[in-house]
Order: C-alpha cells, then structure tokens, then sequence
C-alpha cells in the first residue's frame, strides 16, 4: 500500500512505526494461527508499556521465540529464560519481564496441547466473533471500548485452557490487532478499506 502523509489518520499512529503498524497491518484480517500466537504474545508484552515500545521489539521477539513456533518455544527452558533476562543489547533484547517470558512458553505448550485435541488456536479465538469480523463506527478514539463481552468470554476461554496474560483488555486488543473487530475510527482512511461492502 503507498503511504499518504495527507491521509486522516486514527489518532494514535501519530508517526514511524506506529504510522507503519496502522497503516499496514492493524485491524487487518490474520487467521494464520503462528501469527496469532505471536500477536497474542505481544499484546501481553505490552501490559504496562507503551505499544511502540513493544512494536520496536518485535524482531527480536521473533528471533528469541524462534519465529514463534509453537513445538519449539514450548521446548525452552530456564537456559532461555535466564539468557533473555540477561540481554542488555537492545537490537536483540525482548521486554525483560519472567512473568511474560513464562508465560510465552507455557502459552506455547497450551497451544500444542490444543493441537493434539485437535483444536485450533485460529478457530477457538475468531469463535467469538462467529468467525468474520465485526464493524464498528465509533468515530473518536475515545470511544472505543478497552473491553467488551466477547474480550470477557476470550480472556475467560483461554484462562480455562491455562493461557496466561489475556486478561479481556489484551484480548480486546488482540481482536482489534487480528482484524476481529475493525475498530479504525470512521474517518479514518483504512476504516473504508477494511469494512466489508463499504
């Protein structure tokens, strides 16, 4: 997609990469059930921290859990944990946190168990939304919701499976970030792209 500096923006993507993210990716629709691991990774990161913050790491997420393959993140171990705690080079370093490190690898581990029920991650999380995406026309930023009944009844399924961090505000903005919701505020440009028949 060519950029347009011109274009009427949601408010948050003010410049650089959170500018980039919305434009290119945010609220667009991703089934692709790694991807949704890795999204649903940094939707937890981010608890307590500002999104860019967590968008610039997100190469080094992708390097440190191994691209997020499932098989192979839920492999690591306190080896991992520790050399990740340790890492001081930004260029490499993920959000120095155990609790959400921990929780990538168990979160892993659940998914694989998931797989061998023959469950799918990208199934289970779009059946809240009945599997296609929901429009919405809220016109300023505030107010879009920081949660909403399907966040709830996502945050209390994976809860039960033994996911960790996906409290009904990560998993709003995890429905935002996989395009289960649109939630581009209506004047903005990628709100008419992404809304279906529009």
């Amino acid at each position: 997609m060519a950029k347009n500096d011109e274009a009427v923006r949601c408010s948050w993507a003010k410049e650089g990469i959170e500018r980039d993210y919305h434009d290119t990716e945010w609220g667009v629709v991703q089934r692709d059930g790694t991807r949704l691991f890795e999204m649903l990774t940094l939707e937890g990161a981010q608890s307590g921290l500002s999104w860019a913050t967590v968008l610039g790491k997100r190469e080094n997420y992708r390097r440190a859990f191994c691209g997020f393959d499932a098989a192979r993140v839920a492999r690591m171990g306190e080896r991992e944990i520790l050399a990740m705690l340790a890492e001081q080079d930004t260029t490499m370093a993920v959000v120095r946190h155990r609790g959400k490190i921990e929780s990538t690898i168990s979160n892993a581990k659940v998914i694989l168990t998931m797989r061998e029920a023959g469950s799918d991650l990208s199934e289970r999380l779009w059946s809240f939304v009945d599997g296609e995406p929901i429009t919405n026309t809220y016109r300023t930023l505030k107010q879009i919701p920081s949660q909403t009944e399907a966040s709830l009844a996502m945050s209390k399924d994976l809860k039960k499976l033994g996911f960790r961090f996906v409290g009904p505000t990560t998993c709003y903005a995890l429905m935002q970030a996989a395009g289960m919701v649109n939630d581009h505020v209506t004047g903005c440009y990628r709100y008419a792209q992404l809304a279906p028949g529009r």
